[in-house]
C-alpha cells in the first residue's frame, strides 16, 4: 500500500534550505578536520563509516525494519559502483579539492556534474533537450573561467582544480547509476549500502597504502577551538546523516528539479561561512563571485533542460546536497535518493 502525503511546499522549501545549510558547514567543519591533521582517504573512511552504522539502525529500527536491508545478489555489483562512485570518490576528490582551494570554488567545480547529465544524455543517450542547455553550458564555462581567472595564467591550485572536476565526474556517473539501476529499492536501504560500500572501499584502500594507524589527530587535537572527535561527529551526523534525511522528506513536497535548484543557494552558504570562520583566505573577488553566479545560473538552465521524452527517471540527490536533476518518477514518486555533493561530499 502506498502512503499518501499531504504536499506542503513551504515545509519542503525550509527542509531544503536547512539542508543546504548544514551541508554548507559541513565544508567548513571538514577543512578544519583535514587542517587538523586528517587525510582525505581517511575523512572520507570515517564518514563513511558513522554515516553506515547510523542510517543501518534507522533502518532496522524503522517500518518495515530489517527486512528492507535484505540484498538480492543481482544488486550487488550495481550498488557497490554506486556507494564506489557517489559516496566514496566524490567526497574524497572534494577533500582533496577544499584541502588546497577555498570551499566555495571547490563547489562550483563540483555542481556542473548536473550539465555533464545533460550532455550525456543528448550525446549518448540521445535524448531531446530544450535548446538553452547550450546556453546554460556557454554560461558555466564562462563562470569558471572567471572563477580560475584564466587571463592571468591558472591562478588556483591546479591539483585542487583538477581534484573537483574529478568530483564533478564521479557525481555525474553517479547520477547516472541512479537514474538507471537502483529505482527498485528505497531510499534509505539504497544509502545505507552504498555508505557501506563506501566504507569497506576506504578501509581496504587505507590499509592497503597507509595501515590503520594515524588516527591521532581525532583523539589529542584541537583545531579552530573546538576538539576534532567532535568536529568528526558534525561531518557524520549534522553534515551526512540529518540533511539526508531533510532532503528525503523534501521530496515529498517538492518536485526533484525545485529541490535541486533551491538547493544553489549551498555554494552562497558554504563560501559564507568559510569566510567567516576560516578568514580571508576563503574571500572570493568580486570577479570570481560573478564567475560562481554564471555557473549556478548555468546549471539551473542545465536543470530544466531535459525533456520528458524519452528521459530516464529522475537522477537521486548527490551523496552531499540536493542537485537531483530532472523529473520525479511517474506518479510522483520521489526518485530513489542518496544524499550532494557539497558539504562533503
Amino acid at each position: 500500500m502506498t502512503t499518501a502525503y499531504a504536499r506542503r511546499p513551504v515545509l519542503g522549501l525550509a527542509m531544503v534550505v536547512g539542508a543546504s545549510a548544514l551541508f554548507a558547514i559541513n565544508g567548513t567543519v571538514s577543512k578544519l578536520v583535514l587542517r587538523a591533521g586528517l587525510d582525505a582517504p581517511q575523512l572520507t573512511v570515517l564518514r563513511a563509516v558513522g554515516a553506515f552504522t547510523g542510517l543501518l539502525v534507522l533502518s532496522v529500527v524503522l517500518r518495515p525494519g530489517a527486512r528492507r536491508a535484505r540484498l538480492r545478489r543481482r544488486e550487488v555489483p550495481l550498488l557497490v559502483a554506486y556507494g564506489l562512485t557517489g559516496f566514496f570518490l566524490v567526497p574524497m576528490l572534494y577533500f582533496v579539492a577544499i584541502s588546497r582551494l577555498p570551499v566555495g570554488i571547490a563547489l562550483l567545480f563540483e555542481y556542473t556534474a548536473p550539465l555533464m547529465v545533460a550532455v550525456w544524455a543528448w550525446a549518448v543517450q540521445r535524448q531531446q533537450v530544450r535548446s538553452w542547455l547550450w546556453a546554460g553550458l556557454a554560461l558555466s564555462l564562462l563562470g569558471l573561467a572567471c572563477v580560475a581567472q584564466v587571463w592571468g595564467g591558472l591562478t588556483l591550485d591546479p591539483l585542487g582544480v583538477a581534484a573537483g572536476l574529478g568530483a564533478a565526474v564521479m557525481l555525474a556517473a553517479y547520477f547516472l547509476i541512479g537514474a538507471r539501476g537502483v529505482q527498485d529499492r528505497d531510499t534509505l536501504s539504497l544509502t545505507t549500502w552504498a555508505f557501506g560500500a563506501s566504507a569497506i572501499a576506504g578501509l581496504i584502500v587505507r590499509a592497503a597504502t597507509a595501515g590503520l594507524d594515524g588516527w591521532q589527530p581525532l583523539l589529542t587535537r584541537t583545531e579552530g577551538g573546538m576538539p576534532v572527535a567532535l568536529l568528526c561527529c558534525y561531518v557524520v551526523v549534522l553534515g551526512s546523516i540529518v540533511p539526508y534525511l531533510m532532503i528525503t522528506g523534501a521530496l515529498r513536497h517538492l518536485p526533484a528539479t525545485s529541490v535541486g535548484i533551491v538547493g544553489m543557494v549551498e555554494p552562497v552558504f558554504a563560501a559564507t561561512v568559510a569566510w567567516v570562520v576560516l578568514g580571508s583566505g576563503e574571500a572570493l573577488t568580486l570577479v570570481q563571485l560573478a564567475g560562481g553566479a554564471l555557473v549556478l545560473t548555468g546549471v539551473a538552465l542545465a536543470e530544466t533542460a531535459r525533456t520528458g521524452t524519452g528521459a530516464p527517471p529522475a537522477v537521486p540527490p548527490a551523496p552531499d546536497g540536493p542537485l537531483p536533476p530532472g523529473p520525479q518518477l511517474p506518479g510522483g514518486r520521489p526518485p530513489a535518493a542518496g544524499v550532494v555533493a557539497g558539504g562533503g561530499g
